[in-house]
C-alpha cells in the first residue's frame, strides 16, 4: 500500500512542477538565472537596471511562489524545474 501511494505521489508531483513554473513572472524569470550565478542583489538591480528593492522584491516572492524557505532550496527547485542550467556561470 505504502508503495502505491509513492507511485501516485510522484505521477501527481511533474504536473504541480509544472504549474509552479507558470507562475513565475517574466521578470523573476530574468532573476533568478542572475541569482543563481551569485551575483548580489545589488548587482543584479544594475545589470537589469532596477532598484535594488525590485530586486528583493522578485526574489522574495520566487521563494515564496515555488513554496522553498531560502535562496538554496530556491535553486535546488529551479534546478528541478528546469528554470536554471545545471552550468552556472561565474561573476
Amino acid at each position: 500500500m505504502i508503495s502505491e501511494k509513492t507511485a501516485l505521489i510522484d505521477k501527481i508531483q511533474p504536473l504541480q512542477e509544472e504549474s509552479d513554473a507558470n507562475l513565475l513572472t517574466p521578470w523573476q524569470r530574468d532573476i533568478l538565472p542572475l541569482v543563481a550565478s551569485g551575483q548580489t542583489n545589488r548587482e543584479i538591480a544594475a545589470v537589469l537596471e532596477i532598484s535594488v528593492r525590485t530586486v528583493e522584491v522578485h526574489r522574495f516572492n520566487l521563494i515564496r511562489r515555488l513554496n522553498v524557505r531560502n535562496v538554496v532550496q530556491l535553486l535546488r527547485r529551479a534546478l528541478q524545474l528546469g528554470l536554471v542550467t545545471k552550468t552556472f556561470r561565474t561573476k
